[in-house]
């Protein structure tokens, strides 16, 4: 009948019509990071807004890459003769093998893509590269410094240029266009957990002799 009240809606309808706080507030923040990512991404091809800057950010991007942190500390262990140094080293090695791990479990099973405006030229593309969250490089700066102050003596300026170098690697990724925003902070955040890890771990000649008769 024309005057009758109308049927209330199922409440999956009523969910669907009235999504919550968070979803609403989760969907903003995703908009907004992506925005940001892709107005900050001013050296993802020589047509940006620094375009010219492309070469120097690539060169911080190598700075920052796994391969050659893992080659270098092989070399180093290899080459060492001071039972302390190979310590430091081999457990820097552990550090650098567990960000690896840990940063492919994540993106495998996040699977955010990367950037639309990702212009992937630095590297050969691999399974897990292709995903973008969170990102390796800003991960292993936050380890890699964090390790460096800890076990490293060095003087004031070189402590502040560790630090500065983290925040470079970190920020390239998003001027570059390999990664969104939210990649690098969780990467960050990830890195710095990642350490407490290593240090609760730490491997030594009390504690793991069968490693360092190899060395």
């Amino acid at each position: 009948p024309a005057g009758a009240a109308a049927a209330p809606l199922p409440e999956e309808d009523c969910m669907k019509l009235n999504p919550s706080f968070v979803g609403i507030a989760l969907s903003s923040l995703l908009a907004i990071d992506l925005w940001a990512s892709k107005r900050l991404g001013v050296c993802a091809a020589e047509g940006s807004a620094w375009g010219s800057a492309r070469p120097l950010m690539k060169v911080i991007e190598v700075s920052g890459h796994g391969i050659p942190w893992v080659l270098g500390t092989c070399y180093g262990l290899c080459q060492s003769d001071s039972s302390a140094a190979r310590e430091v080293l081999l457990n820097l090695l552990f550090a650098l093998l567990l960000d690896l791990v840990m940063v492919t479990v994540v993106k495998g099973l996040v699977k955010r893509p990367r950037p639309t405006h990702n212009k992937m030229d630095m590297f050969v593309t691999i399974s897990v590269d292709k995903y973008s969250f969170p990102s390796g490089h800003a991960t292993r700066a936050a380890l890699v410094c964090r390790f460096v102050l800890r076990h490293l003596v060095l003087a004031v300026p070189l402590r502040v240029l560790v630090v500065l170098w983290a925040l470079i690697v970190s920020i390239s990724r998003v001027m570059l266009g390999r990664h969104n925003m939210t990649d690098v902070l969780f990467g960050l955040l990830l890195g710095y957990a990642l350490y407490g890890v290593v240090e609760h771990c730490w491997l030594s000649p009390a504690t793991a002799p069968a490693l360092f008769a190899l060395w």
